[in-house]
């Protein structure tokens, strides 16, 4: 587990190192007025995730398979984004972010709520109008779950909450395939799926009060989450103004008559 994350840190640096070194426009890309946005060909921009809406597959040793109770995160959900345009109509992207993602079970003795809050990386490809922000967009990623909570009550005043750094109750990493859509000017809709066991079965601790050990997740077959998040496509590096050199000349050429 150490390991691999050790190793996830040095990408996302990485990335960071290579954002930050990100060239200029070229001259020649300069818009021109009336014209359309230039390409830029390496920039970074914000990763957002500000809303997601998630639910999961729960497949239950002696239970019917079932969606779980619509969970709702805000907090906290942000990274951000290295692209690279090929052209004005396919780029990749990659980048890093954190995201609170998890579920809620519903059961007959009450609600537990469980999640992680995760350190990861996509890549995928757009296609589409790039400049605008008028594009589809999609790929795959790895989460690394960093700290895992867990809250179960019985009403809203009974609860039982605990949290984990780098527990070994969800795998150790969380793969992932999306597809979205952005829409100028740039606002993104994105539709996550994980396909492997938010839980791991072969989890073992004590049980309470009790000197017995016991496996709490044996019976969760499958937790596979199934998200929608609402975010930003946010670009970091302004576009040059070629229009106010246009303007300076004109003045120029008044000046002069």
């Amino acid at each position: 587990m150490k390991t691999g994350f050790r190793c996830l840190l040095l990408i996302v640096s990485g990335l960071l190192s290579l954002a930050a070194t990100a060239q200029e426009e070229p001259h020649h890309m300069l818009k021109k007025p009336g014209g359309r946005p230039p390409v830029q060909r390496l920039y970074w921009s914000n990763g957002l995730d500000a809303a997601i809406f998630s639910t999961s597959l729960l497949q239950k040793t002696g239970q019917s398979d079932k969606l779980t109770t619509l969970r709702f995160s805000y907090v906290v959900n942000f990274g951000f984004n290295l692209n690279f345009d090929f052209n004005r109509h396919i780029g990749l992207m990659t980048g890093a972010g954190v995201k609170n993602i998890g579920f809620i079970e519903k059961t007959m003795g009450g609600t537990v709520k469980r999640r992680v809050y995760t350190l990861g990386v996509p890549l995928g490809i757009k296609i589409g109008d790039l400049a605008r922000r008028n594009f589809v967009f999609l790929g795959g990623g790895l989460d690394a779950p960093v700290n895992y909570r867990e809250k179960a009550f019985v009403d809203r005043g009974d609860k039982v909450k605990f949290n984990e750094w780098f527990s070994e109750r969800t795998p150790s990493f969380m793969p992932y395939v999306f597809a979205g859509v952005s829409a100028s000017p740039g606002v993104t809709f994105k539709l996550q799926y994980y396909p492997g066991n938010f839980l791991n079965r072969d989890f073992t601790t004590v049980m309470p009060d009790m000197p017995l050990y016991y496996k709490p997740y044996q019976a969760y077959e499958k937790v596979s989450l199934i998200m929608l998040s609402i975010g930003m496509d946010i670009h970091y590096k302004k576009h040059p103004r070629h229009d106010d050199g246009e303007r300076e000349r004109g003045r120029n050429a008044t000046m002069e008559m």
